[in-house]
């Protein structure tokens, strides 16, 4: 089954674009970045601008903009059964010419886990990056992969964000 991704959350403000995959089917569903509420994403976020996470989306996406931080996804569209990268076939990726072109502030692009880099490396290509500190991130996927890393870890590994954002 195609399934779409979300639009970016961006704005003339972004310093730091962090790239996803694809959003699970919970995610699309509730047509929210990080649907699923054992994602570790809003936590360590909340943690790294030491602010309180608020419940509701919208409140959530205004802090992210507030901070200079956007969000999208390598891919566009893909085939998949399920919620899991693994799963991902048949994917095209999003249109990132158009969007550094847009918003020219971005600094830095952090990739939310291999899946996401690896995708963005095969059909956007690196080279598009020049200019742009990058770097690939842990996974805040609640899902145990290879190379599993416990919150605290995460946390930590994500704190190369604050460098931009402060």
């Amino acid at each position: 089954m195609r399934q779409n991704s979300l639009p970016p959350i961006i704005d003339e403000n972004t310093k730091v674009l962090i790239v996803g995959s694809m959003p699970s089917v919970q995610s699309l569903e509730k047509q929210q970045y990080y649907g699923n509420a054992r994602n570790h994403f809003w936590p360590i976020i909340a943690v790294l601008v030491d602010e309180e996470m608020p419940d509701d989306y919208a409140q959530r996406v205004a802090l992210l903009k507030k901070n200079g931080i956007g969000l999208w996804d390598s891919i566009q569209s893909c085939e998949r059964q399920g919620s899991l990268d693994t799963n991902i076939r048949n994917e095209v990726a999003n249109d990132f010419t158009w969007l550094f072109r847009e918003y020219p502030h971005i600094k830095a692009v952090l990739f939310n886990g291999a899946k996401a880099f690896d995708v963005f490396k095969k059909h956007v290509g690196l080279d598009i990056l020049a200019g742009y500190d990058y770097q690939k991130m842990p996974s805040t996927s609640p899902i145990p992969g290879k190379n599993i890393k416990t919150f605290e870890q995460k946390i930590e590994a994500w704190r190369v964000i604050e460098q931009y954002i402060v």
